[in-house]
């Protein structure tokens, strides 16, 4: 009896599992002007879950979400000060990436106020992300209305005190950006570069891939425990390639070389826990040998399958000319989309909204491939802080 009191259980659970209700076609319709006003939310996702499953709330905020705001979300724009306000409600911005001249002049305090009235014209709370690795990029701490002098690069911090002082380096931007209001700093830097030469090397830690790999990892948990979003880059490894914001880099080297070195600080980030990663527009012939891995189908099928990466997946942004040169604005934005990218960085938003929007409409890019890149960047906002998802 007690066996066949187990498979009635066992007969009553399978009985309370229900599919999930097939999801709506994509609209037919096109926008009639540059940039269109509304439309109706298009409901591509359940409203109530199964018996057996808990409220998704990445799910139900779809649900409430216009297309043009899911379209929205994937764009990390630059900032432009003088139509910021407009330009957040006209293309319902993921987020902003801030730039040097977005402090300059500024105060911690009269930052502050700019950044909470962007927050303030936002309907879904931004992503605010800066480059601040030190060294060579510093967009806040070059001024000394934050800082006394600017941050040194990991390259440099190691040198003079090993992991110790390289960490407590990171520690210090994690409390100086987040009481600055930003919620991500586009870092860790993971590329392995030893060449003196080479773009990348005054960016790197510069040592071998475990030590780098354990950089990664340790300030991947520095940024959670600040909920600063952290972004690994530049996927699938710089190496000692050339600068792609000025033409295409082609890196000939084998899977195998690339596995044993580059990949091996993105999978200790990844295990981590990290937020995001960006993807470079470098040509890595060992995973596309014609595509940039920004826009490569098969670079990012890597990343999620054979690497585990759940999160958000970016692109560097798609103004430089390795890119443009090539494909063009509204194109790469597409492309980028398709290739699974989730989150664009974008200087040419305005243009690029456009295009991605059209793509949808026109069944380009389907409502489960826009649905699952807009999901997942909600769902960043929401390990960050900064959705209330609470009933």
């Amino acid at each position: 009896m007690r066996y066949v009191a187990l498979l009635i259980s066992m007969l009553l659970l399978v009985g309370c599992a229900a599919p999930l209700p097939a999801e709506d076609d994509a609209p037919s319709s096109t926008p009639s002007q540059a940039v269109p006003e509304t439309s109706e939310v298009v409901q591509t996702v359940p409203t109530e879950p199964t018996p057996t499953e808990a409220p998704d709330p990445v799910r139900q905020l779809l649900n409430q979400m216009t297309l043009e705001e899911r379209v929205g979300q994937l764009f990390f724009a630059r900032c432009q000060p003088d139509t910021a306000l407009t330009d957040i409600q006209t293309y319902h911005l993921g987020g902003f990436v801030l730039f040097a001249s977005d402090f300059e002049g500024q105060t911690p305090d009269s930052f502050r106020e700019k950044v909470e009235g962007y927050q303030s014209a936002a309907s879904i709370p931004l992503l605010l992300g800066v480059d601040e690795e030190g060294g060579t990029v510093t967009r806040i701490s070059r001024y000394s209305a934050f800082r006394s002098s600017p941050f040194p690069s990991p390259r440099t911090s190691f040198a003079q005190g090993g992991m110790e002082q390289v960490l407590a380096v990171e520690t210090e931007k994690c409390q100086l950006l987040r009481s600055l209001g930003i919620n991500v700093n586009l870092g860790p830097v993971c590329d392995i570069s030893q060449d003196s030469e080479a773009f990348m090397y005054a960016r790197s830690l510069g040592q071998d891939a475990q030590t780098t790999a354990s950089f990664v990892s340790q300030t991947v948990d520095i940024m959670n425990q600040y909920q600063i979003g952290s972004v690994l880059k530049h996927f699938p490894g710089y190496g000692n390639n050339t600068d792609t914001h000025t033409g295409i880099a082609v890196d000939t080297r084998s899977l195998e070389a690339l596995e044993s070195q580059d990949l091996v600080p993105f999978a200790a980030g990844i295990e981590a826990d990290c937020g995001a990663i960006l993807v470079s527009h470098t040509i890595v012939q060992a995973l596309d040998e014609t595509l940039p891995a920004s826009l490569s189908p098969a670079v990012h099928q890597y990343l999620r399958q054979e690497m585990g990466f759940e999160g958000v997946i970016l692109t560097d942004d798609l103004v430089m000319q390795a890119i443009t040169d090539q494909y063009g604005a509204g194109e790469a934005a597409v492309m980028a989309v398709l290739a699974g990218n989730d989150l664009l960085c974008s200087t040419d938003y305005a243009i690029q909204y456009q295009a991605v929007y059209d793509a949808v409409m026109a069944g380009r890019i389907d409502l489960d491939t826009l649905n699952a890149a807009a999901g997942r960047v909600l769902r960043w906002k929401i390990n960050l802080g900064l959705l209330d998802v609470q009933d």
